[in-house]
């Protein structure tokens, strides 16, 4: 079997692929037009972000029997047309869970205990104890929504802060020892944190917005390693104002482009501008799963997954 490979990833990839006896070839420079034009020669595709994969895209690989993604998601894969070609989709969200786990715990410790505000504050000469009293976990309740592997990490690391950790899910029957799932009613009257832990899908974009934070109890701090297009920043930079958000920890943002080029290439938009001024806003760029590691976990999955799928197609 014949794989095109269209971004840079872990060395061990093709080296396995290899040993496996596929044959690998690499194109990360070609435009998308350029290499709809050749992707008929080519069994499967390995992919990040470079570019969507649409239907006019997949039509035009006419022997594809697999499209990788070295990621959690598979948005920029135009999903219903692949299966309906009977083409296999592969993704790797077990890979960088535990990347992502870590990088919500260190934003909610870092937001609870007002690290960023004094570490600045701290640089700049100023040595103000009282006004960076942080609070503790203990005794929170942490609301994780969308309770995949994901949110399965985060809630593993939330063990030992003696804090309660309840999930709302769309998928009954998914909680866990580290988890309780529970009603989203229920999840808006208890929670002190809520941690978005969810793909981008139609049910899921502009989900956090004006009304939704509205049916919630009390003020909550809200942390985003998800996806950003699921929260409207105009009105949470709202429910920040008025205190119905206490902060918030941001590791996506709803402007980001699926190829994950800079914000501050053009002109940014007045939220996100407002959104950058706030210290109890704690942003990075979109590398919650980002780590030494799970680049390294995130090809390993990928080659088991198509290693195990070529076996299938040979027996």
């Amino acid at each position: 079997m014949k794989i095109l490979h269209l971004d840079k990833n872990h060395p061990l990839l093709i080296e396995q692929l290899i040993k496996a006896g596929y044959k690998n070839e690499e194109d990360y420079t070609s435009s998308k037009s350029d290499i709809e034009q050749i992707i008929s020669g080519y069994d499967g595709i390995v992919i990040r972000s470079r570019f969507k994969c649409d239907s006019t895209f997949i039509a035009a690989g006419t022997n594809l029997k697999f499209i990788a993604r070295v990621g959690a998601g598979l948005e920029s894969i135009d999903v219903p047309f692949a299966e309906s070609k009977g083409i296999t989709l592969i993704s790797a969200p077990e890979g960088n869970c535990n990347a992502v786990g870590e990088h919500t715990l260190g934003m909610l410790l870092s937001l609870f205990n007002k690290l960023n505000k004094a570490d600045l504050e701290v640089k700049k000469g100023k040595w103000n104890r009282e006004a960076n009293r942080g609070i503790e976990l203990d005794g929170k309740t942490v609301g994780i929504i969308g309770y995949g592997n994901m949110g399965k990490a985060f809630s593993k690391k939330l063990q030992g802060f003696d804090c309660k950790v309840i999930c709302y899910d769309i998928k009954e029957n998914v909680g866990d020892k580290n988890a309780t799932q529970v009603s989203l009613i229920t999840f808006q009257k208890e929670v002190n944190v809520v941690s978005l832990h969810i793909p981008w899908t139609p049910l899921t974009n502009r989900m956090v917005n004006s009304d939704f934070i509205n049916q919630f109890s009390k003020p909550f701090w809200l942390l985003n390693t998800a996806r950003g297009k699921s929260v409207v920043t105009s009105d949470m930079i709202l429910a920040l104002k008025n205190g119905q958000l206490l902060g918030a920890g941001l590791d996506v943002l709803e402007f980001e482009k699926s190829s994950f080029e800079s914000l501050f290439s053009n002109k940014i938009p007045a939220s996100l501008s407002e959104l950058l001024s706030m210290d109890n806003v704690i942003l990075s760029p979109h590398i919650a799963g980002w780590t030494i590691e799970s680049k390294e976990k995130l090809a390993q999955v990928i080659v088991d997954k198509i290693v195990r799928k070529f076996k299938e197609i040979k027996t």
